[in-house]
């Protein structure tokens, strides 16, 4: 068993060296335990103080392509170097490294395919009022929008098991925390959660540069792969208003014109009636649509998948036969 630890890099020549500092060599379950980091785009000497601490795999992108892109690149190459679990992590030594066996520990028992460290938000005193509530607002919209029971869905501390790894697909370049786990949950790949504990602020944080933008970014994130999974019940519950609005309205006529003396037309309300039905209606069959579209789309991921198999299982294969000895 081979436990690969990743982190996402870009700058931290300052903070890289306490973070590797901590992390282990040895964990229980694992007869090898390697160390990647992803280079974003680093112009500082983040890649040459990571191999001067021994760091075994190191990915580089020329330009910085955004957190989201590091951590699927980070994927990629961990599967192909024969990780069978993988741990991520951030490079400003935010996560108690410590707390490693404890994430990895559900996987090894076959009791998850997923593991997110749920931080101590509420006793975290460098967070504010303001930030801990939108982090426990936060993880509760991912709960709803993804069927599991994340606790810490914002928490980058996370294990995840080789097939497990292979199933996401993120397309927003913002970060990858909130999609992996909507897409957890439509994929059926068990979540669960394990307490952990943080160390002290190294530096100001990169992702939440106000908290108005983060919040921001995060709800188009969440609508965003919503709509991409559950596309059928996202417009089915957008037709809803219009719907009832051009009903209601309809009723209305309908009963003035049996209670009124006087007769009265009322042609705008039986206009404003009709164009709300009809764009509820446009919104239903948008609804039906995508529901099909998905169904290829899931096609398409399991053709990928599959690829995404046989291409790892080259790669062992590779590796396999060069830690052989010759005769």
């Amino acid at each position: 068993m081979k436990l690969i630890i990743q982190i996402p890099c870009l700058n931290e020549e300052e903070t890289l060296p306490e973070t590797l500092a901590d992390l282990p060599r040895e964990v229980e379950g694992f007869d090898e335990v390697e160390w990647l980091i992803i280079n974003d785009g680093s112009t500082d000497r983040t890649v040459e103080i990571a191999k001067q601490h021994g760091v075994d795999h190191v990915v580089s992108h020329v330009v910085n392509r955004g957190l989201a892109a590091g951590f699927l690149s980070g994927l990629d190459a961990a599967i192909k170097a024969g990780a069978d679990v993988i741990v991520n992590t951030d490079a400003d030594n935010q996560y108690n490294a410590q707390d490693i066996p404890a994430l990895t520990a559900p996987i090894l028992e076959g009791s998850a395919d997923m593991v997110i460290g749920a931080r101590p938000i509420a006793e975290t005193e460098h967070f504010s009022p303001i930030k801990k509530f939108l982090q426990k607002f936060g993880s509760g919209v991912v709960r709803i929008a993804s069927g599991t029971d994340v606790a810490d869905a914002p928490s980058g501390f996370r294990a995840m098991s080789r097939d497990a790894a292979m199933q996401f697909n993120v397309f927003n370049p913002y970060t990858y925390t909130l999609e992996t786990i909507i897409q957890a949950g439509q994929k059926h790949i068990h979540v669960v959660n394990v307490p952990i504990r943080t160390n002290g602020p190294t530096r100001p944080s990169r992702l939440v540069k106000s908290i108005r933008a983060y919040v921001t970014r995060s709800m188009g994130t969440i609508l965003r792969i919503s709509m991409l999974y559950r596309a059928k019940m996202f417009f089915t519950c957008l037709s809803l208003l219009p719907l009832g609005l051009g009903l209601l309205l309809y009723a209305r006529w309908v009963l003035l014109y049996f209670i009124e003396d006087e007769y009265r037309s009322r042609v705008p309300s039986l206009v404003v009636g009709t164009v709300c039905l009809l764009i509820g209606v446009q919104l239903l069959v948008f609804g039906w649509l995508a529901d099909l579209l998905a169904a290829n789309r899931r096609i398409v991921e399991d053709c990928q998948l599959r690829l995404r198999r046989l291409e790892a299982d080259h790669f062992t294969e590779q590796i396999e036969s060069q830690d052989k000895p010759t005769a």
